[in-house]
């Protein structure tokens, strides 16, 4: 799946495609109720992109209404297991299949490499997908302990309609994350993708149709967050709000949901994650997995390690060597050439704000050591180099806002427990790691850091057996693993009294 194709093979694949979408409701696509679309400008080069459907509360009742439907008529929930599992199953070899198109939509809404978007973004979503797929046929009910007189069986029941509400840096994946579990536990769902990047989940839906899953179990609304997100959150008749995306949208969902009909919600929202390096660490092993960690999807990562926190003996050193990886392996490149490592950031107006963050680094005392500024302006495009700033304070700005860009902050320390104070002083609680050749520090180390994944000597590993999700302002409730599939699910007891 990661052939390494020619700019121009790229180029002539995105001729024949359609990228002209309504709404995905009850099955088919359907144009918004009011007639109205919107253009996405393309980030690579700053053209127009793909015409959609946009969506409001009149397109969110009929796609609401339609998942309402079909969980009420049991036409998923009541299927024997092992056919929903061949469906799900079915659905994932369905995107292996058509990866190549499923890319080229991707890297076309949001800019990064259509190789990365292949090898990894595809990739994932078929294993999410599947994982879930296969846990269908060995999710178990209980018999909880009585007397011998009455039998209690406690049964996981799903909600019934689920809005599922996804972020533009990681479509495919986070799509996966939400619908592989939703779907699995029984329930319907209306998805609203991010207005920046909804081209592959209108394709995503037309493949689980063709993958035997009935109308109405999965709906795609297209549209801005005040104009679908919000009514969709609102509205009285979805019983749970799935999102992914900034603290201070997750705090109007939460609001939204308390509005209405005390929904459920989960939220998996920003982050500010500290990699934490000690003067006795593998510095090549560091300096890595803190370029990488950073600058990987340049920078729009919800765990992006954007704070390094650095022992002041080996600080120069480390920054050296994290400039060399940069210069070695991290190509920025237009997203259709085969050596780019790197892309285009969303848009005009978030380059703005990650180097708007960057001047107010430097304002605030920071010195930029490399990188950090726009580059090949010439191409139209949103595109900004891997860069690094020092002699940060955890106080600027610069080290409190999430960035969301390849932009790296540098604080020093000098004991560990300074480093321990300094990575927990943060609203936010998702990531972090540690490297030392300590063991005993880097456990004590990784167990003091308040997040809900931290990496010892590593960063950014993990698979789908493994729960993700943050502390803090970092939300509630976990994607992956078999633990996401508990809040898709609601416990009942019946309980049959014998005499």
């Amino acid at each position: 799946m990661t052939n390494q194709h020619s700019r121009a093979y790229w180029e002539e694949r995105l001729a024949g495609l359609l990228l002209a979408r309504g709404h995905f409701i009850d099955g088919r696509g359907q144009p918004a109720v009011s007639g109205r679309t919107f253009t996405r400008t393309r980030p690579m080069d700053g053209q127009p992109g793909a015409v959609l459907a946009r969506g409001d509360a009149a397109d969110v009742d009929r796609a609401v209404a339609a998942a309402r439907t079909a969980f009420a008529s049991g036409v998923w929930r009541g299927k024997e297991p092992l056919e929903k599992k061949r469906i799900m199953l079915r659905w994932a070899e369905l995107i292996r299949v058509h990866g190549e198109e499923l890319a080229l939509l991707e890297t076309l809404d949001v800019g990064k490499p259509v190789q990365a978007s292949l090898g990894v973004d595809v990739r994932l979503c078929a294993e999410g997908i599947q994982y879930y797929g296969e846990m269908i046929d060995k999710m178990y009910d209980e018999i909880a302990p009585t007397g011998p007189k009455a039998r209690a069986l406690v049964r996981k029941v799903p909600l019934g309609v689920v809005a599922a509400i996804t972020p533009w840096n990681y479509p495919m994946i986070i799509d996966a994350w939400k619908l592989g579990p939703a779907i699995a536990a029984g329930n319907s769902v209306v998805l609203k993708p991010a207005e920046q990047s909804s081209l592959s989940a209108l394709r995503l839906a037309e493949l689980a149709i063709e993958a035997g899953l009935p109308a109405g179990v999965f709906n795609v609304v297209t549209g801005f967050g005040e104009e679908v997100g919000k009514p969709l959150a609102l509205h009285m008749d979805v019983d749970m709000v799935a999102f992914t995306g900034s603290t201070e949208v997750g705090k109007l969902v939460m609001g939204y949901a308390a509005q209405s009909n005390l929904k459920r919600v989960a939220l998996e929202l920003g982050g500010k994650s500290p990699l934490v390096v000690f003067a006795d660490a593998d510095l090549d092993a560091a300096a890595s997995a803190a370029a990488w960690g950073c600058f990987y999807n340049s920078g729009e990562t919800c765990h992006a390690a954007t704070r390094l926190l650095v022992q002041r003996p080996v600080q120069d050193a480390l920054i050296e060597k994290i400039e060399a990886v940069v210069r070695r392996e991290i190509v920025l490149a237009h997203p259709f050439e085969p050596s780019a490592q790197i892309g285009a950031l969303i848009e005009a107006e978030h380059m703005d704000k990650v180097l708007g963050l960057v001047a107010a680094g430097e304002k605030d005392g920071g010195r930029r050591v490399f990188g950090a500024e726009r580059v090949l302006s010439e191409t139209g495009g949103y595109y900004v180099s891997p860069g690094v700033i020092t002699d940060v304070t955890n106080d600027m700005r610069i080290a409190r806002q999430e960035i969301f860009g390849p932009v790296l902050a540098a604080i020093a320390f000098d004991t560990e427990e300074e480093a321990l104070a300094i990575a927990n002083d943060t609203i936010y609680g998702l990531a972090g790691a540690v490297f030392t050749r300590d063991m005993d520090r880097a456990h004590r180390f990784s167990e003091g850091i308040h997040a809900g994944t931290v990496w010892i000597n590593t960063y950014d590993m993990s698979n789908f057996a493994t729960p993700f999700g943050g502390f803090k302002q970092s939300g509630f409730g976990r994607d992956r693993s078999v633990h996401a599939i508990d809040k898709y699910c609601d416990y009942k007891t019946i309980w049959q009294q014998f005499g």
